[in-house]
């Protein structure tokens, strides 16, 4: 059967052996390409079915516990869980444990099997970390006076420390901002560590209570070691009155953890007495609920009020904000001030970005009075002299 297709293959080319040659050699040439070809799909896939098993049998492998390490004695290490329990457990001579260091063990008899990374760097994730903010004085409106204090309590002992050595006097320790929301409290943090040409390190103190027990303390610990590494910093807690609270005499296992914390703050306050490069300044909105303790002289020396801006205020923020954009010669301060009674420099800050979008959507090429008044009307929800005709342009 074989011969007779072979014959009738050659009979094809007539008498010509050289194409039939030609012809089984093409042949032969596609044939090896394509076992070469099946071969890496082979290959590509014993690659992914050996990955596929590793990741099965990882899967099937009960999850490690992480515990922190309290002492090591010899072959054998103390360490913490999250429930605050110790265990004696081993751990191979080939991992060095130190104190502090974050590890992972084994479920079914706790050996330690992994040292994790530093948890410094996991928790600074946490915290807004600029090395030098871009915002400065100059961005700021409307807080001439409170500056100025800043300018005393703050600046100057980082800039000049010479001059307090020389009257003998100790320079404020923290400050304590306080004031309604919007109020310009975080800006001037940072225009503080951008004056002083320091490290801005900013934490929310709702971030400082933690679920378990003893995590936000630590966090408070590292916050002040990272200041402590960066030398010149600024420590800014935004609301801080999350954790500082006043304490309580009746407690659920909630409170206590917040006032573990707040000793731990009230701990680190206390042991920066050596170092003049790093100020703490909080922020609060509730000063009636401040814990005593943080707010006595030592601690928060000085305590400066970020009030609404008023009728002058409220101007030169308008003027701050609106110094780059196209205005229109429509546009009047002196009416815009009159129709944003009330409103905070974070509100101002948004009218004139809203004044902007307006103007954008209309495709013009000035910013009008009319643009601002509608973004009153947006961002404030005031009423204006136009109101209906503004609503009917712009709604």
């Amino acid at each position: 059967m074989d011969g007779a297709s072979n014959s009738g293959e050659f009979k094809k080319f007539g008498s010509n052996i050289y194409d039939y040659i030609f012809s089984l050699e093409e042949q032969l040439r596609l044939t090896q390409k394509e076992i070469q070809l099946n071969r890496g799909r082979n290959l590509h896939l014993e690659n992914e079915l050996k990955r596929l098993s590793d990741e099965l049998k990882e899967l099937k492998n009960p999850p490690l516990i992480v515990g922190s390490v309290v002492d090591v004695l010899g072959e054998r290490a103390v360490v913490r869980n999250n429930n605050g329990l110790e265990f004696l457990v081993n751990y191979p001579k080939e991992i060095p444990l130190k104190f502090g260091q974050k590890v992972a063990m084994t479920q079914r008899n706790l050996n330690i099997v992994e040292v994790l990374e530093d948890s410094s760097d996991l928790n600074a994730r946490e915290f807004e970390v600029i090395e030098k903010p871009l915002i400065s004085f100059n961005d700021i409106g409307g807080l001439d006076d409170e500056i100025n204090e800043l300018e005393e309590t703050v600046i100057l002992p980082m800039v000049h420390p010479e001059k307090f050595e020389k009257l003998g006097i100790d320079s404020p320790k923290g400050i304590l901002l306080f004031g309604p929301p919007g109020t310009g409290k975080t800006l001037l943090a940072k225009a503080v560590a951008n004056k002083t040409n320091s490290a801005f390190i900013g934490v929310n103190g709702s971030e400082l209570v933690k679920k378990y027990i003893g995590e936000g303390s630590k966090l408070v610990k590292e916050i002040f070691k990272l200041a402590r590494e960066k030398n010149h910093a600024i420590i800014f807690i935004d609301e801080i009155d999350s954790v500082a609270a006043q304490r309580l005499d009746s407690t659920t296992g909630g409170d206590r953890e917040v006032q573990r914390t707040l000793m731990q703050l009230l701990a680190e306050i206390d042991g920066f007495k050596e170092i003049k490069n790093v100020k703490i300044i909080g922020a609060t909105n509730r000063m009636d609920i401040m814990d005593p303790a943080l707010l006595r002289p030592g601690r928060f020396d000085r305590i400066i009020e970020i009030p609404l801006p008023g009728v002058n205020a409220r101007g030169t923020i308008f003027k701050v904000h609106s110094k780059r954009m196209n205005l229109d010669k429509s546009v009047d301060f002196n009416k815009l001030v009159k129709i944003t009674d009330g409103a905070t420099g974070a509100d101002i800050k948004a009218i004139c970005m809203e004044a902007g979008i307006f103007a954008l959507r209309n495709e013009q090429e000035k910013i009008t009075m009319k643009n601002f008044e509608a973004s009153v009307l947006k961002v404030l929800g005031e009423e204006t002299e136009d109101n209906e005709a503004l609503k009917k342009m712009y709604r």
